[in-house]
């Protein structure tokens, strides 16, 4: 009965000090588990089983809603789009017309500008051609004036001069 007993201890100390039938040396990574199967790396993600499947597709009258109904989303995402661009036309045409009223409206502006200006310029026009007139007439004038002086002073009496000294004068 010894023997019996020597092989159990010797089993018993066997699983107790390595429990993995890999030498010892040998190191299971972390993402083992202790029976040496891999774990799931899609634990808990839905996945559809060929069951499933085999339902779903069998279903002919289920597939044909599902398809309409994505048909109809389509539908109605295209429709959304359509309006959203039909109102963001809108929107650009109504920029559009703005900046156009924008221009209009500065054009009117600078027009009453440059009729003014013009308006400024004939007038100064006009001044310089008064007063080059004017100038002329002084210094027309001016010489006349002068002329007179000098046909008084010597026609006068009381010059210090006297007729033969202006008979030589030119």
């Amino acid at each position: 009965m010894q023997p019996a007993t020597d092989v159990f201890s010797l089993s018993n100390y066997i699983i107790s000090s390595n429990p993995s039938p890999y030498p010892s040396h040998f190191t299971i990574p972390s993402s083992f588990d202790l029976n040496g199967q891999i774990p799931n790396p899609f634990h808990g993600f839905q996945t559809t089983t060929a069951a499933q499947s085999v339902s779903f597709s069998s279903n002919n009258s289920t597939s044909d809603e599902a398809e309409e109904q994505q048909i109809n989303i389509i539908n109605e995402r295209k429709q959304r789009r359509k309006i959203s661009n039909r109102e963001s036309a809108r929107r650009s045409r109504m920029r559009k017309q703005r900046h156009l009223d924008e221009l209009l409206s500065q054009v009117m502006y600078l027009m009453n500008q440059n009729h003014q200006l013009l308006e400024k310029l004939n007038h100064a026009s006009e001044s310089h051609e008064k007063v080059l007139q004017e100038n002329a007439r002084l210094k027309e004038e001016a010489t006349e004036l002068r002329q007179m002086i000098t046909d008084m002073q010597i026609r006068s009496p009381f010059s210090c001069f006297g007729d033969d000294f202006r008979a030589e004068s030119p």
